[in-house]
């Protein structure tokens, strides 16, 4: 089976570089995917794909060796099992806030005796290989977003749970959850003490732990915080500061 890049990258103690996709398009998933990225997410919560864009913006970032991503809408064992027939080589599930909940994402990721993953790889197999299904289970990546008070407090139950390889934080919810305010900047306190917090459980643990950041200061300061798999803004967002940086120089602002 084709190797999850990933996977080595952290063994090495490496720290991955996640890009994100919130335009539904092939191409712009195949720019992106040629921009220098260990990996890419689709993001079908917040963005805009669908099943069938999905799987065609998997197939444009297999024009290079960065390692397909999809964060599922929800907790949907049925989308879940369908992105990884697609190829997805990782899943991010949001809002997870307990290990029954937890248990039943990485249940949908995993084939039995690990879990109850129909047999069915499809495009999967294309994809990673002849051997995928006796070694998807050791390959496939299976993140869990902590992004509310609920999550943060039973962290430590959701790590337990076998078969999970990681934490991936949303800070814009998980502010909205613990100070009621929208936008909380990283650098507030109490929102920085619960990132820190979940990065080091989660490396206590043997996990790995993944945040979505607005900025590359942002990004770095995870970084020294121990988080090894980070994601810097989205295609939507790095097009729109793009034009308006140039936009401005050409205004004179």
């Amino acid at each position: 089976m084709r190797p999850n890049k990933l996977r080595q990258i952290w063994a090495d103690g490496g720290v991955a570089l996640n890009g994100w996709l919130h335009i539904p398009s092939s191409w712009s998933a195949e720019v992106m995917a040629h921009a220098g990225w260990d990996s890419i997410t689709v993001d079908l919560q917040h963005g805009f794909a669908t099943v069938e864009s999905t799987l065609t913006q998997f197939q444009a970032i297999s024009t290079t060796d960065v390692v397909p991503l999809v964060r599922a809408s929800w907790n949907d064992p049925l989308q879940i099992q369908r992105m990884l027939d697609a190829g997805a080589y990782g899943v991010i599930c949001p809002v997870v806030n307990n290990r029954a909940e937890c248990e039943q994402f990485v249940g949908a990721c995993r084939y039995p005796p690990a879990g109850y993953r129909s047999l069915g790889p499809t495009r999967a197999a294309l994809y990673g290989g002849p051997d995928y299904g006796p070694k998807a289970n050791e390959t496939i990546l299976t993140f869990a977003m902590v992004e509310t008070a609920e999550g943060l407090g039973n962290l430590d139950e959701i790590l337990s749970v076998p078969g999970l390889d990681g934490i991936f934080v949303g800070p814009g919810d998980l502010g909205l959850t613990l100070l009621g305010e929208y936008g909380v900047p990283m650098s507030n306190p109490d929102l920085l003490a619960a990132i820190t917090r979940i990065a080091a459980s989660t490396r206590s643990a043997g996990k790995v732990a993944g945040i979505w950041c607005a900025t590359v200061a942002d990004a770095i300061r995870c970084r020294g915080l121990g988080y090894q798999f980070i994601t810097i803004a989205s295609d939507a967002r790095l097009m729109a500061q793009a034009a308006r940086e140039q936009i401005g120089v050409f205004r004179g602002k």
